[in-house]
Order: C-alpha cells, then sequence, then structure tokens
C-alpha cells in the first residue's frame, strides 16, 4: 500500500471511531433518560465517558489525517466540501463538549440522589429533559451526519 492508502485507511478508522462513539453516547444518554432510578441514570452516564476517548481519538485523526490527505491529493484547501467538512468537525466538538458537560451535571446529581434514597427527583428530571443541554447533543449528531456526507459525496468536488 502507498502513502495515500494508508492514509484514507487511519481517516476512515478515525471517521470509524468517531461516529461509532457518538453513537454508544446518544444509546446510552438516552436510556439514562428513560431509567427509573438514579443508580441506573448515574450508572449509564458514567459509561457515557467511556466513549469519549474513542470520539477524541477519533476526531483528532479524522481532521489531522484528513488534512494530510488534502495535501497528499492535491486538493485545494478551500474547495467547497473540504471548508464544510472542517467547519462541521468544529460545529460537532464544540456541541458535543457541550452536551457532555450538561450530562456530567446530571450524573453528579444522579450519583448524589442514589446515594440518598435512590428516588428520582423533579430536579434530575428537568436536567435529563432540559431541551437546551439535549439539544446540543443532537445537534452534534447532527453536524456529524453532515460531515459524512460531505466526505462521502464531495459537494463542489
Amino acid at each position: 500500500m502507498d502513502l495515500v492508502q494508508w492514509l484514507l485507511l487511519l481517516h476512515v478508522t478515525g471517521a470509524f471511531l468517531l461516529v461509532s462513539g457518538s453513537v454508544a453516547a446518544g444509546v446510552l444518554n438516552g436510556l439514562a433518560l428513560r431509567a427509573e432510578r438514579p443508580s441506573d441514570t448515574a450508572l449509564l452516564l458514567r459509561l457515557i465517558r467511556g466513549t469519549v476517548p474513542i470520539i477524541g481519538v477519533g476526531s483528532v485523526l479524522t481532521i489531522v489525517i484528513g488534512l494530510w490527505l488534502v495535501h497528499e491529493r492535491g486538493y485545494a484547501y478551500l474547495s467547497f466540501w473540504i471548508v464544510a467538512a472542517i467547519v462541521l468537525w468544529l460545529i460537532l466538538n464544540a456541541l458535543g463538549g457541550i452536551g457532555g458537560k450538561h450530562q456530567e451535571r446530571a450524573r453528579l446529581l444522579a450519583e448524589q440522589l442514589a446515594a440518598s434514597g435512590d428516588t428520582r427527583t423533579d430536579e434530575l428530571r428537568a436536567l435529563l429533559t432540559d431541551a437546551r443541554g439535549n439539544a446540543m447533543s443532537w445537534l452534534a449528531g447532527l453536524a456529524t451526519l453532515l460531515l459524512l456526507i460531505d466526505m462521502i459525496w464531495k459537494p463542489g468536488a
């Protein structure tokens, strides 16, 4: 295999890690929303923390190797699809970080409640169903999907 093929393999591996970690985090978050007891909610939200390194490695691989591929293949850095990919990458990481902080607050409250009677409160319910916090995570997922579409079809290439 030549350099470009290796880079493409690493880039696709990064994309797989980014998407699979994001999907796993989304599924765990959805299950946490439906959990009855705070201890279950805390467990599910704690499991999301395990997806963070997977998402992080995937995120770094996609941008670093992706830009290296742009150079190696002679694409113009200001091509629409490349600029769109960079913007979407920035958006998904920013929104995912904000959504992750929201989930962390919910996890901490769920752990406190689990230690003191394991009864779900209105405060936890409100935090778990907070439209702004959940929107950040869902919009990060949408940005990830749009990034995949951009990478596959390369509009304007």
